[in-house]
């Protein structure tokens, strides 16, 4: 599209076609079956000092919007020497990769149907007498985002997810308990024969509801599994390295200096969006390349993400981590693909040197800060090397700051997860990942 932006100012536009399918049976009962699609633009001036931003659904009065914002702004000569304004990117490019037959705007209402019937039929152990609901989704978006700029940036780039969650809700001896499997892929048909690891799944859930009794309170060295090592990752480590934080913290701004030893070796810790995961994001919203960024190499912070604002506060380079949830919204330091990268252990060494401890299969959600919670879902005994029976543990909690020294094992085996990261109000995809590892000491509740 062909802008006329204003001279003196800072101008950008960015345009998003969303495009959403879902459908829901909670039993025999179909809930929802429905699909959307919005399309609209923000509009945003910058004059050195302030920001001027309009939305509108209707295309065609974009460079009206951008006209009447410009004569509210004050005109500023020096606007290409403003720091912000420097580390706003200009880039040029076209990455659609699906858009093709693929696309999941082509899901017909028969095949949304057909995936949740299907897997209700043969999923469904009917001689488990503990099922009181079962909940089957599946829904599937598509975006297509422009964005252009006053320094000539423009760049086109899609997304699509699909994601299919099946589960039941247990009555087990008065208590309710949910276990299910969780389907995050790019494409329908990568949801399609994935009926045994749907059974594993919820046949692990079943024995665990039935049989797990509650931990003894106290502190256990933990071998976490790559779900959960994903969790702490983001959660403790991503959103202390989102650079915004750090901007009104001068405690964090002390204790997160570039070159200092904040873990074990044997942890290096990453974020980049190229990789086709779920926070793939080749280029931000504020239209800068997103950069591979080591956040911890062997131990050692090496690095932090940025936005324009935040790059040009603490004289550090942009990184492309400038995300909104959709046009609506404004941009802001957001993770994309953030993991903890292999190890050299052997997972199944890691649990054998375990005499009494923990093993955390999976969580249900994690938080982070200085100390992190981690609540686990389903949780095992360790004792002298073997996996025992399963425990039921409240929360899980240590210092980020000294659980990242006590990792002293990191397994081979990284794996991905994907989920909706929240922050101030936003909520963007992210792919989170990590190997098994070991600490040594965690407390349990």
């Amino acid at each position: 599209m062909n802008f006329i932006f204003p001279e003196n100012l800072y101008a950008e536009v960015r345009i998003e076609n969303f495009f959403n399918t879902y459908y829901y049976l909670k039993n025999d009962k179909v809930e929802e079956n429905g699909e959307t699609n919005v399309i609209g633009a923000k509009i945003r001036v910058f004059d050195g000092k302030m920001w001027y931003t309009s939305v509108t659904n209707d295309l065609n009065s974009i460079q009206n919007e951008i006209d009447s914002l410009a004569l509210v702004a004050r005109q500023n000569k020096n606007i290409q020497k403003n720091k912000i304004v420097k580390n706003l990117g200009s880039c040029k490019a076209k990455v659609l990769k699906f858009q093709d037959d693929k696309s999941v705007r082509n899901i017909s209402v028969e095949q949304k149907a057909d995936l949740c019937m299907n897997y209700k039929k043969i999923c469904t152990d009917k001689s488990v007498k503990e099922i009181r609901m079962t909940h089957i989704s599946f829904s599937a978006f598509s975006k297509i985002k422009e964005f252009y700029s006053s320094k000539g940036a423009e760049i086109i780039q899609d997304y699509q997810r699909c994601i299919f969650q099946f589960g039941h809700e247990l009555d087990v001896n008065g208590g309710i308990y949910f276990t299910g499997k969780l389907l995050n892929e790019f494409y329908f048909d990568e949801l399609l024969n994935k009926e045994d690891v749907i059974i594993k799944e919820l046949q692990k859930g079943i024995d665990f509801a039935r049989n797990a009794k509650p931990v003894v309170p106290g502190d256990y060295e933990c071998v976490l599994a790559p779900e959960v090592t994903a969790i702490f990752t983001h959660e403790s480590f991503g959103h202390k390295s989102e650079a915004d934080f750090m901007l009104n913290d001068k405690v964090l701004q002390q204790e997160w200096v570039m070159g200092k030893k904040v873990g074990n070796e044997k942890v290096t810790i990453i974020d980049e969006g190229d990789s086709l995961l779920h926070g793939y994001c080749p280029y931000d919203d504020e239209g800068n390349k997103k950069e591979k960024v080591f956040l911890m190499t062997n131990g050692v912070l090496t690095g932090r993400l940025h936005d324009a604002k935040s790059s040009a506060i603490l004289n550090e380079k942009p990184t492309g981590n400038a995300r909104a949830e959709s046009f609506y919204n404004t941009p802001m330091v957001r993770m994309t693909n953030t993991y903890m990268e292999n190890g050299s252990d052997n997972p199944e060494k890691i649990i054998e040197e375990v005499k009494n401890g923990l093993y955390i299969y999976d969580s249900n959600y994690g938080t982070g800060n200085s100390t992190f919670t981690i609540q686990p879902n389903k949780s095992y005994i360790i004792r002298d090397g073997k996996i025992c029976e399963p425990v039921k543990i409240n929360v899980l909690t240590g210092s980020v700051f000294q659980t990242l020294f006590d990792i002293d094992a990191v397994g081979n085996d990284l794996e991905f997860l994907s989920g909706p990261c929240g922050k101030n109000g936003q909520s963007v995809l992210t792919a989170m990942g990590g190997p098994t590892i070991r600490v040594k000491k965690l407390t349990v509740n």
